[in-house]
C-alpha cells in the first residue's frame, strides 16, 4: 500500500522515468499529434469490464466524491481506472469535463502508455509510483493544457488494481494535488482491505461510520430473519425513526411484501432500480431500492438494503434521457410589436400550472417558445422532456410516455423502465406534434392530464406526477376535432392558455435581425466568413414568404455562407409576397441577373477566365470589364 511519508514528491518529477517513458512511447509507436486513445471499448465490453471492476468502483466513489469536494469549481477532474488504464469513472467540474470528452477521456478510454503516451495514469501504472506529469512532459501535444496528478492502487497482496488521477488546467494545479490523491489512494486501499474481510459494514470504526453517511441513499444491514443490524443516518431519516428504534426493528414491518422481496434478492443476480412499498413512521412511502448479497464464501450471511427517493431516480433518468431546455426569452429575436407581445404574454404566464397549446406553422419556433416559458417558471431547475407525437410508433407510445413495469411485454427491460412523465416530474413536459397523437392515446393523456397521476403499462400501481404540460402543433385542432380526429374534451384540456406564433412572412421587420444573427452564428460553427448583404438583397430576402419560416431562413443563410454568395435562385418566384412583387420586378433588373449568372458560371468554371468567357460566349476583355463593373471578386488562374 502506498504511504505518503514514504516519497517525496520532487523525487516523482525526476526526469529519468519521464525520459523512460518517452522511449517507451516511441518503441510504442504513439505519435506527439495523437488526439485519443488508440483503444476505446463501449457497449456490453464496457458493462462486463465495470461489473468486474464494481469493488473497486464501490469503494473508490465516496472518496473521489470527496477529493473532487475539495477542488470542486476550479476545473479539476478525477478519473478511476482499472489497473490495464481503462477508465471506470470520470468525475468533475462541467466546463472542464465537456473539454475532457472532445478527447474521449471517458470511460472505457484506455489511458495506458502503449495507447496515449506518458500521462499520470498509465504512467504511475508502468512505474508502480505516483507521478505528476505536466505540460509539455505528456508525450501528446493535445494534453500538454493539463497537469494530471495520478497513483496506483494496490491490493492486499500489493498487485495494482488500478489508479486514481486528479487532472486540471497546467496553471492552477500544485504539487499538493498529488498529495491529495495519494490520500485518496491509501483510504481506498484500506477500505479493499476491509471489502476482503467482509468487515466492511460490521466495523464500528470511525472512517467506517463516517463513509457510511456520507452516501445519500438510505442503507440498511439486515440479516437473513430480517432484522436490521445497521443503518445510516439518511435510512433513518428517510423511514422517520430515531437512530436508535430504528436498528431495533424489524425490516418485514417496514417493506411491504418483505418475504417476496428477500426470495428475490437472493436468488435474482441483480436486484437494481425496484419499487418497493414502505410502512415509514408517519406515512406510506415509495422507495427505489437497489440490493446486494453479504456473502462469505458461498453462504449469504445478509443484505445490504440501499434505498433511494423515487424522485431523486427521476432526476438521474432524465439526465440520461432528458432533453435540457437552453433557449430563453431573451434569445428569442424579434422586434414587431405582434412578437414582443408574445413574448411579454409568455413571461406572464411561465409560473402558472395551466396548460399552453402552442400553435403556428412548421418552423416558426414552436418548441423555442416552450423552452423559454420553461426557463422563466420556477420549474427552470427541473425536468424538460420534449416529446414528437408524430415521431412515435403507434404501439410504442404508451410505454414512451408511461413507462412499464418488468415482465410487461416480451423484450421489456428487466425491473421495468421510466416514461417521459416520470422523468419530467416536478419540471416540464412539452408534446410536440400533439395533433399527430392517435385517439386511444388522447383518452389515457386526459386522464393523466385530470388526475395527476399514471399507470406504468403492465402495473396497477397509480404513480402521482407535478408536471406542467406545453403542448404544440402546425394543425388547426378544432378542424381536427370537427373531422373526428382530436377528442374535443382533451382540446379544452389543453386550450387554457393559447399562443400563436405568426408566420416570418408576417414579421418581415424581423429578418435583418435574424439573418445577422444566423450569418455570426453559422459562419462561426462551420469557421466561414460571414456574407454582406447589400440593401437590394435585403430587400429581396424581406419580400419572400419564407414557406419553411424561420427555420428556412436559416438553412439558406447556411447555404449562402458555403457557396459565398446569396444564392437567390433558391428564391421561387411564387412565393414572392404581394405587397413586395413590384420591388422585386424593379431590383431583378437585367444588371442583377447578369451579375448573378456571371458569378454563377466563374464559380462552376473554377475562375478560369478564358473558360467562363467562352461559356458566356464574351470576350476575355469584356468579362474582365463586367467583373470590374459588378465588384466580382476573381482569382487569376
Amino acid at each position: 500500500m502506498l504511504n505518503l511519508n514514504e516519497f517525496v514528491l520532487d523525487d516523482v518529477k525526476e526526469s529519468n522515468f519521464l525520459e523512460e517513458s518517452h522511449r517507451r512511447c516511441v518503441a510504442y509507436g504513439i505519435s506527439e499529434d495523437q488526439v485519443i486513445s488508440k483503444k476505446i471499448i463501449e457497449g456490453d465490453e464496457l458493462n462486463q469490464r465495470l461489473l468486474k471492476k464494481k469493488d473497486l468502483i464501490i469503494a473508490a466513489k465516496p472518496f473521489i466524491d470527496k477529493l473532487y469536494d475539495f477542488v470542486k469549481g476550479s476545473d479539476f477532474f478525477t478519473m478511476l481506472t482499472d489497473e490495464e488504464g481503462c477508465i471506470l469513472m470520470v468525475t468533475g467540474d462541467d466546463l472542464i469535463l465537456e473539454k475532457a470528452r472532445r478527447y474521449k477521456m471517458i470511460p472505457g478510454a484506455y489511458m495506458s502508455e502503449d495507447c496515449i503516451g506518458t500521462n499520470a495514469m498509465g504512467t504511475s501504472i508502468a512505474e508502480n509510483r505516483p507521478v505528476q506529469i505536466s505540460g509539455k512532459e505528456h508525450f501528446i501535444k493535445a494534453y500538454h493544457m493539463w497537469t494530471c496528478s495520478g497513483a496506483p492502487i494496490h491490493d492486499v497482496e500489493g498487485n495494482i488494481i488500478g489508479s486514481l488521477d486528479l487532472t486540471g488546467n497546467c496553471d492552477a494545479v500544485h504539487s499538493h494535488t498529488l498529495g491529495m490523491v495519494v490520500s485518496a489512494v491509501t483510504a481506498i486501499e484500506s477500505i479493499m482491505s476491509l471489502n476482503k474481510k467482509n468487515r466492511l459494514l460490521k466495523d464500528s470504526n470511525v472512517l467506517i461510520e463516517s463513509l457510511f453517511n456520507s452516501i445519500k441513499e438510505g442503507i440498511v444491514h439486515v440479516d437473513l430473519n430480517g432484522d436490521v443490524l445497521s443503518s445510516n443516518d439518511q435510512a433513518c431519516k428517510m423511514f422517520g425513526y430515531q437512530k436508535g428504534v430504528f436498528e431495533a426493528l424489524n425490516i418485514r414491518s417496514l417493506v411491504t411484501d418483505w418475504e417476496k422481496v428477500q426470495h428475490d434478492i437472493l436468488t435474482m443476480d441483480d436486484y437494481q432500480n425496484e419499487d418497493v412499498i414502505i410502512q415509514a413512521r408517519t406515512n406510506k412511502l415509495y422507495f427505489n431500492l437497489n440490493a446486494y448479497k453479504v456473502n462469505e464464501g458461498k453462504e449469504v450471511h445478509g443484505i445490504i438494503l440501499m434505498f433511494n427517493d423515487i424522485k431523486k431516480v427521476r432526476k438521474l433518468a432524465h439526465k440520461i434521457y432528458g432533453r435540457k431546455a437552453v433557449y430563453t426569452f431573451d434569445k428569442i429575436i424579434g422586434c414587431t410589436p405582434k412578437m414582443l407581445d408574445l413574448i411579454a404574454f409568455g413571461k406572464k404566464v411561465a409560473d402558472s400550472r395551466s396548460t399552453v397549446l402552442i400553435t403556428g406553422e412548421s418552423g416558426c419556433g414552436k418548441e423555442i417558445f416552450a423552452q423559454a416559458i420553461h426557463n422563466y417558471s420556477r420549474r427552470a431547475k427541473e425536468a424538460f422532456v420534449a416529446i414528437n407525437c408524430g415521431a412515435i410508433p403507434r404501439n410504442l407510445m404508451e410505454s414512451e410516455f408511461f413507462g412499464y413495469d418488468d415482465g410487461a411485454f416480451t423484450g421489456a427491460k428487466r425491473g421495468g423502465q421510466v416514461g417521459k412523465f416520470e422523468v419530467a416530474d416536478g419540471g416540464t413536459i412539452f408534446l410536440d406534434e400533439i395533433g399527430e397523437m392517435p385517439l386511444e392515446m388522447q383518452t389515457k393523456l386526459l386522464r393523466s392530464i385530470e388526475e395527476s397521476t399514471i399507470v406504468r403499462v403492465g402495473g396497477s400501481r397509480e404513480i402521482t406526477v407535478d408536471v406542467r404540460i406545453i403542448a404544440a402543433t402546425n394543425k388547426n385542432l378544432k378542424d381536427e376535432v370537427r373531422k373526428g380526429n382530436f377528442r374535443q374534451d382533451l382540446y379544452y384540456r389543453l386550450y387554457v392558455i393559447p399562443m400563436e406564433i405568426m408566420p416570418l412572412r408576417e414579421r418581415p421587420e424581423d429578418i435583418p435581425l435574424l439573418v445577422e444573427y444566423f450569418m455570426q452564428k453559422i459562419a462561426y460553427r462551420i469557421n466561414k466568413k460571414p456574407l454582406l448583404i447589400t440593401e437590394h438583397e435585403m430587400d429581396l430576402l424581406k419580400g419572400y414568404s419564407w414557406p419553411g419560416n424561420v427555420r428556412e431562413l436559416e438553412n439558406f443563410i447556411e447555404l449562402a455562407i458555403n457557396k459565398e454568395r446569396l444564392p437567390v435562385e433558391f428564391l421561387k418566384p411564387e412565393n414572392i409576397l404581394e405587397d413586395f412583387k413590384d420591388k422585386n420586378v424593379e431590383m431583378v433588373s437585367l444588371k442583377f441577373i447578369e451579375k448573378e449568372h456571371i458569378e454563377r458560371v466563374l464559380h462552376n468554371q473554377g475562375h478560369n477566365i478564358s473558360n467562363t468567357a467562352k461559356v458566356l460566349g464574351i470576350g476575355r476583355n469584356t468579362l474582365y470589364r463586367k467583373l470590374n463593373e459588378y465588384l466580382i471578386e476573381y482569382e487569376r488562374v
